[in-house]
């Protein structure tokens, strides 16, 4: 399982530069007997501040055990929207004290600018995107709290945008197993970006009916 893994390792945009040794720690709990339980942890705090995403273990424990590739991507969503609302918590109540230094010292000021935008053009269609794009999910929780979004708005678009993030890694991992995972983890931000577009002209198109 060790020699699986380790074919994971060096793909993906987080496995270079400093974060090579956290991308490395992360991957590792894919396999250990505490797998599952690392993945809702780190699903949970990557939704706030923790910078390498949980697709990256998802992937090592889906690859090892393609049968669990659709828990893999509930135990992802549960943990992640959950963190979210603690995300939420950090922009609403301790945003100078904690959100803003997240913030600064990942380098997502402008993401956080752009997002608090996307926020009243269309606060669910920005915040269920946010499982589909490239800017990191923490950003619009810890800026959804700032700007005070609806709760319910809030979660309702988490669960849909995370999990149809989590859910794409897992099925194209269970259909085709380990052949398509070193595609997943080097273009992954593109194939969600992608979906994400269809979503957007489906919607379009639905309203235009």
């Amino acid at each position: 399982m060790h020699r699986i893994v380790h074919k994971v390792y060096g793909l993906h945009l987080y496995a270079t530069g400093g974060l090579r040794k956290l991308y490395d720690w992360v991957v590792s709990w894919g396999h250990t007997k505490y797998g599952t339980i690392a993945l809702f942890v780190v699903a949970f705090v990557e939704s706030s501040f923790f910078p390498i995403p949980p697709d990256v273990l998802i992937i090592c424990l889906c690859v090892a055990n393609s049968s669990r590739a659709f828990w893999y991507a509930t135990v992802s969503t549960v943990g992640s929207v959950i963190g979210g609302l603690f995300g939420y918590f950090i922009g609403y109540a301790f945003y100078e004290t904690l959100g803003k230094p997240i913030i600064t010292a990942l380098h997502y000021e402008v993401f956080f600018e752009a997002v608090g935008q996307s926020f009243q053009d269309n606060a669910f269609l920005a915040i269920f995107g946010a499982g589909l794009t490239p800017i990191p999910y923490k950003v619009f929780t810890i800026a959804a709290g700032f700007w005070k979004i609806n709760i319910p708005v809030f979660v309702v678009a988490s669960i849909f945008g995370r999990a149809s993030r989590f859910f794409l890694v897992a099925g194209l991992l269970y259909f085709f197993g380990k052949r398509i995972s070193t595609f997943i983890d080097k273009y992954f931000n593109m194939l969600s970006f992608a979906v994400f577009v269809l979503v957007i002209v489906g919607f379009v198109a639905l309203r235009y009916v």
